[in-house]
């Protein structure tokens, strides 16, 4: 089966409502071109407000899950049958914060949402004095495009998650980014062509773009194959709709013909479960 996805590496103005309106025009913009599913990058709706040490004027910026963001996308996704995955500052019932992906299906069903569960906290990124470590754990979720699991920035360094995303059956693997010009952007992408290669899944990575005072986004979204080659790659210079085909038989066919997870050993890997 193919499924054509779309990846919008996008810019965010102080304007909530401009943010909103630009990204679907993106929806209807990939759905014209054929796409299935179209993902948009981490906090792509709002400022990076993360870049400054904590300020409780930000919490302003969180809503609730389902909320007003994630209806207006459950209508386009309806309207333009394709399937949607946002990013947002997540608030709960309980007053606890969320680094959220709400995943929205083509008839504008909101299937679920996954929450950042790996934390970063060093200089531009205090994140920690934001959001809390996620509680949804590795959720796939199954559409008649493919099992899509979802992998929010920092997650996409941990071996662990994305091991587990795979094990729970995902196909491709969603990673709304935020990443800086001062990162060292080709280690990432050799990182995430590992990943894809060993896991032997498709791995969509979406990039922020733009300048936001001290913070330089790289764009460089792209798409790997299960065998780890880059299938389409966005520039580092401009807001962009990157499009690209997934042949999802190619996974189970490349998880026979290199039988990585056949040959697991999970009886050798109790270290891993300690502290």
């Amino acid at each position: 089966m193919n499924t054509r996805i779309a990846l919008g590496q996008i810019s965010a103005s102080d304007d909530l409502d401009a943010n909103i309106l630009k990204s679907a025009n993106f929806v209807k913009k990939a759905a014209d071109n054929g796409a299935k599913i179209i993902c948009f990058p981490e906090l792509c709706f709002t400022k990076f407000f993360p870049q400054y040490p904590l300020d409780k004027k930000y919490y302003n910026f969180a809503e609730t899950i389902p909320g007003p963001t994630t209806e207006r996308f459950q209508k386009l996704a309806q309207e333009y049958n394709i399937a949607v995955i946002i990013n947002i500052y997540e608030k709960t019932d309980k007053g606890e914060y969320f680094d959220s992906s709400p995943i929205i299906s083509a008839d504008g069903e909101l299937l679920g949402k996954v929450q950042m569960n790996h934390v970063a906290q060093e200089p531009l990124f205090y994140e920690k004095e934001y959001y809390r470590p996620g509680t949804t754990g590795h959720p796939v979720f199954k559409t008649p495009f493919g099992n899509i699991g979802i992998a929010i920035c920092y997650d996409r360094h941990f071996s662990e998650q994305m091991r587990a995303l795979t094990l729970e059956g995902a196909e491709i693997i969603f990673i709304p980014q935020a990443g800086i010009t001062t990162n060292p952007i080709r280690g990432y992408e050799l990182e995430m062509q590992g990943t894809a290669f060993s896991n032997q899944v498709y791995i969509a990575l979406v990039n922020r773009i733009g300048i936001e005072d001290q913070m330089e986004f790289a764009g460089g979204s792209f798409v790997t194959d299960p065998s780890g080659e880059f299938i389409a790659h966005a520039g580092d210079k401009s807001e962009e709709l990157l499009i690209a085909d997934c042949d999802l038989d190619l996974v189970s066919k490349l998880r026979r013909d290199r039988p990585f997870l056949r040959d697991r050993r999970p009886e050798l890997y109790s270290r891993l479960l300690k502290e």
